[in-house]
């Protein structure tokens, strides 16, 4: 590892970590986190989803989060657009760049989204095509890549076939997700060995949850095969709906502790990063789920 390189992380905690809380978070409220994680130094924020609000009750301001957000030539804010309709109504709110998901267990595609998961790539096909015409950027994710809550362990080969579509489709990034946290360092280095063959490592992004208490580990593993791209989320937020209290995605104060002593550069000043995370665990009246943030808040009183 060079101490010369860059890692960039993706902050998920407005979209990914916010999707699963209770608490109603107002527009303002998810606004001005925004806005602290930009003064933190990130530059890739994933900001909404635009799916249905039947469902995702807290996106519901997906339209007024989008047409708020700041005009940045530096910072991206991609959203999750589930299909086309989705899509549409994020580039109309003024998105520029977009996500979509595809899950590496068949299991998991039918639950989550009522689909197989060849069905679920070819419903991308008309966003992709789309996203192309108006140069818009799509990040590709892979859900349950090192295991699935319905079906145990995962085959390397069907994730890298999940991959390799949406790569293929013309997502940049592929983003592979341990949905379920159950995921070790070697099995973690295997599985970016395979997916390696099918999309440069510098479109391959992990993203960890921290359920087995392994996701720090597992990140290591990933920069140590040469993987750049990390997704992250403020004060940890986000619990993982299929393990009853066990905590959800890995802190991006964390990850950003463990670069900053491994001399990698990810440009985030971590005590502005501890702000936002204090700000937004305070408003949810929820524990900080980071322990570096516990740590450093412990210190300042």
């Amino acid at each position: 590892m060079s101490h010369l390189d860059h890692v960039k992380i993706i902050e998920v905690g407005v979209r990914d970590g916010l999707q699963n809380e209770k608490t109603p978070v107002p527009t303002d409220v998810k606004l001005a986190l925004i806005n602290r994680l930009i003064d933190a130094g990130l530059n890739a924020i994933e900001a909404t989803s635009f799916v249905s609000p039947k469902w995702v009750p807290q996106m519901a301001d997906h339209r007024e989060i989008v047409e708020a957000l700041p005009q940045s030539s530096t910072v991206k804010f991609p959203v999750l657009t589930p299909n086309l309709k989705g899509f549409d109504n994020a580039i109309a709110a003024g998105a520029k760049e977009v996500a979509v998901f595809a899950a590496a267990s068949e299991s998991f595609s039918q639950k989550n989204i009522n689909c197989s998961i060849e069905e679920s790539i070819d419903r991308f096909t008309p966003i992709f095509e789309k996203a192309q015409s108006l140069g818009i950027r799509v990040r590709g994710y892979v859900s349950c890549v090192l295991g699935c809550p319905y079906e145990g362990d995962v085959s390397i080969q069907k994730v890298v076939d999940v991959a390799d579509r949406l790569y293929q489709s013309g997502s940049y990034e592929i983003s592979l997700g341990d949905t379920i946290g159950v995921g070790t360092p070697a099995r973690t280095i295997e599985l970016i060995k395979g997916v390696q063959q099918v999309a440069p490592i510098n479109n391959v992004a992990v993203h960890f949850h921290d359920t087995y208490g392994q996701a720090l580990a597992n990140i290591y593993a990933a920069l140590e095969t040469g993987v750049r791209s990390i997704d992250a989320s403020v004060a940890g937020l986000g619990g993982c709906p299929y393990a009853k209290g066990a905590s959800g995605n890995v802190a991006t104060e964390d990850v950003v502790y463990m670069l900053n002593g491994l001399g990698l550069s990810s440009g985030v000043d971590l005590d502005k990063l501890v702000d936002a995370g204090d700000f937004i665990s305070q408003f949810l009246k929820r524990d900080n789920n980071s322990k570096v943030a516990k740590a450093i808040l412990a210190k300042r009183h």
